[in-house]
């Protein structure tokens, strides 16, 4: 099994024009801003794209990218046991930003999607007060509703995964239409 590495922001700064860059946000999240020459193949779709990144990683070294590194880990979890080596920028693109370096939007995009944390913030906000409102107008029971919502946001702190991101990530403004990821995937392969 190859092991993955992680750069820090000014390590994939210096190196930018070397690296193969993937970022495995939702196509929303990367419309909202990306590094410089990063092709956007979303965490669900890194199965798919493995002999393009394959082919890749054989040519140069590759960097994987996400808003603040977790998903960008588990896509380098996942390379590696295909054997294909690839870096994880630390911190994402968060920090990214917050070093001052700039993020590429693509043309013609009329507004930034929100980010998947901003998602599942306002999703999670939203079930945790209908079931405490419900458990007040309607039935105490509700509120269980609630407390599972407090259940898994500990869960996802403490595995470092997030299953309400996941479902999330499937809702169709999140999705890539299939021609944008055979785009990319062709971009990939004459790089």
């Amino acid at each position: 099994m190859t092991t993955s590495t992680a750069l820090t922001t000014d390590q994939a700064r210096t190196r930018l024009h070397e690296l193969t860059v993937i970022d495995v946000r939702t196509p929303g999240e990367y419309a909202g801003g990306h590094l410089p020459g990063a092709l956007n193949i979303p965490l669900d779709q890194i199965q798919r794209a493995l002999p393009d990144l394959r082919h890749a990683a054989d040519r140069g070294d590759v960097l994987v990218v996400c808003a603040s590194g977790a998903r960008s880990e588990s896509a380098c979890g996942i390379l590696a046991k295909n054997g294909v080596t690839a870096a994880t920028l630390t911190g994402g693109t968060g920090a990214w930003a917050a070093e001052g370096h700039e993020l590429h939007r693509p043309q013609g995009t009329p507004r930034a999607a929100w980010g998947m944390e901003r998602q599942v913030r306002f999703t999670a906000g939203t079930i945790v007060l209908l079931g405490l409102l419900l458990g007040l107008v309607v039935h105490p029971a509700f509120q269980l509703v609630s407390a599972g919502i407090a259940g898994g946001l500990v869960f996802s702190a403490l595995t470092n995964t997030c299953g309400m991101a996941a479902v999330l990530a499937r809702l169709p403004h999140n999705r890539p239409r299939a021609a944008d990821l055979d785009n990319t995937l062709a971009a990939l392969r004459d790089r």
